[in-house]
């Protein structure tokens, strides 16, 4: 049996290993991983119930739901970089640990602030967890074709987890209560804690620099105002309020890149983001490859929910089942690539991912919507192989590019990459799609005299607003409300489309020529 042995310089535990304790150490990595991706999807199925229970006002479901990205996403930076200096095993057991213990206090929060400030510490140990277990695969799995499997089966449980989120959360709203659904990852966690410290080997950078706290201090000050204006820009359009928030983030985020510059160039001090990874043109390539295949993927997710719900009269549950196939694709198409790269170039590989990305979004450019959700629904699946494909390589190419010291920075940079495309493919493609709806929108004369006026103008805002307006109108009138709403959200959707159709053909071409030179697997 061969075995696999890594440098002192990136293992504290440099005697050689046997593969079969190598995968042993995956399977408990997936652990974190399946439940930061459940725990990203399921609470939505629990609001309902937590508006009941706690009497939870409107802002306070918002914050309920976006304090764990925001702070999540303003700390993955800082905690992939501590992860280098302290040891990623270490990070990812302090973060497994607060987890479950911040999910079991907060499955039991007795108002709703409680419960806000509850998923905010979740966002602080979540940080540790994702760019922890992907640094760990990388110093793990130095062999590359080991480690592109090791990454695609990671990437597998990030999808798998995510679809598993909304089916496991409803059934545990339904059959228990919505605190269930935070307090299931006390189980999920445990396996990591008990069997991790003898399975998982310890790793970190040999040189890792003191800790600058002002570097941490810019990072959290740049992404959480950033992130906060994207996503409020997605649910209520362009106002000064979000544009302060992302002007906040942008000088912020200026200001952390002179401070990474400065300290790079002082002999005595260490950046916290080492910004030479951004030169590698395959590091930075793969990196906007990975950006916009989570932009296509959430895009395409927020305008086919509406269809299905909205137009579809699917429930929730009946709309998550009819996306699984697709989902299922992302896995197994992540899966087959990874033999794949042995005969073809990884970047033509990406390439070709992104260019089913945008076959995905031309069946949806040019194809009949009005005929039920077929065309849709296999639009989502051309789409979803492509995302499987392009991610798993994409990942693969950020580890393999980054040195091993600097691992947990590259996959902080990663998961960032995650959470940004995430929400500019709700952002960007959502605020497109409202504007052309509310353009496009005509209500039959029937209404004015009708519905009240307040009704009528939430029905000239989004699709829920018409389908609420329908609700409450004469069979007859109802009927062309909707009738109005389906043409005005299709031509809106073909509009979005098209525009997604050719920024992920552009974004293909751009990865097989920057990438062409990255030889296959051996």
């Amino acid at each position: 049996m061969s075995t696999v042995s890594l440098s002192a310089a990136t293992r504290t535990v440099p005697a050689p290993r046997s593969p079969w304790r190598d995968w042993l150490a995956l399977s408990l990595l997936m652990f974190p991983v399946l439940l930061v991706a459940v725990d990203n999807t399921a609470l939505t199925f629990a609001l309902p119930a937590i508006a009941r229970s706690l009497d939870a006002t409107g802002v306070q479901l918002l914050w309920i739901v976006d304090a764990y990205p925001l702070v999540l996403a303003g700390l993955l930076v800082a905690m992939g970089s501590l992860g280098d200096r302290f040891g990623r095993r270490r990070l990812l057991f302090v973060g497994s640990t607060g987890f479950a213990l911040v999910s079991a206090v907060t499955a039991f929060a007795p108002t709703a602030e409680w419960l806000i400030a509850g998923r905010a510490g979740l966002g602080f140990f979540g940080a540790m967890l994702m760019p922890s277990t992907l640094s760990l695969i990388r110093n793990i799995f130095p062999e590359p074709n080991r480690r592109r499997l090791a990454v695609a089966i990671w990437a597998a449980g990030f999808s798998g987890g995510a679809a598993l989120g909304p089916i496991f959360g409803g059934w545990l709203v339904e059959h228990l209560w919505w605190g269930a659904v935070l307090l299931v990852a006390v189980p999920i966690i445990l396996p990591l804690l008990v069997l991790g410290p003898a399975l998982i080997p310890e790793s970190r950078d040999p040189n890792p620099g003191r800790v600058d706290a002002p570097s941490i201090v810019l990072s959290l000050l740049a992404m959480v105002p950033a992130v906060y204006g994207i996503k409020i820009l997605a649910t209520d359009g362009v106002a000064p309020e979000p544009l302060a928030a992302l002007g906040i983030g942008l000088l912020m985020g200026y200001a952390f890149v002179r401070r990474q510059r400065r300290l790079a160039a002082s002999a005595s001090s260490a950046p916290l983001l080492d910004l030479s990874l951004f030169g590698n043109p395959v590091f930075g390539t793969a990196i906007t490859a990975n950006v916009l295949a989570l932009f296509s993927y959430n895009g395409f997710i927020l305008f086919l929910a509406q269809h299905l719900q909205l137009l579809e009269g699917q429930s929730p549950s009946e709309s998550g089942m009819a996306m699984i196939p697709a989902l299922v694709a992302t896995v197994v198409a992540g899966l087959l690539v990874v033999p794949l790269v042995r005969k073809v170039r990884p970047g033509f590989v990406v390439a070709g991912g992104l260019l089913l990305s945008a076959t995905g979004y031309g069946l949806v450019a040019f194809g009949d919507h009005g005929a039920g959700p077929g065309v849709l629904l296999a639009a989502l699946l051309v789409l979803c192989l492509g995302v499987g494909a392009a991610e798993t390589i994409s990942n693969d190419l950020i580890l393999g590019a980054a040195p091993a010291a600097k691992s947990g920075a590259a996959s902080a940079i990663s998961e960032t990459g995650y959470e940004v495309g995430s929400l500019l493919g709700t952002a960007i493609l959502g605020s497109i799609l409202t504007a052309s709806y509310q353009r496009n929108l005509q209500l039959p004369a029937g209404v004015a005299g009708t519905a009240p006026a307040e009704a009528a103008a939430q029905a000239g805002e989004t699709l829920a607003g018409a389908a609420e307006l329908a609700h409450a109108l004469p069979a007859p009138l109802a009927e062309a409300v909707m009738a109005s709403a389906r043409a005005a959200f299709d031509s809106g959707v073909h509009i979005t489309a098209a525009i997604a159709l050719v920024l992920m053909a552009g974004t293909a071409v751009l990865a097989a020529v920057v990438l062409r030179k990255v030889p296959t697997a051996n």
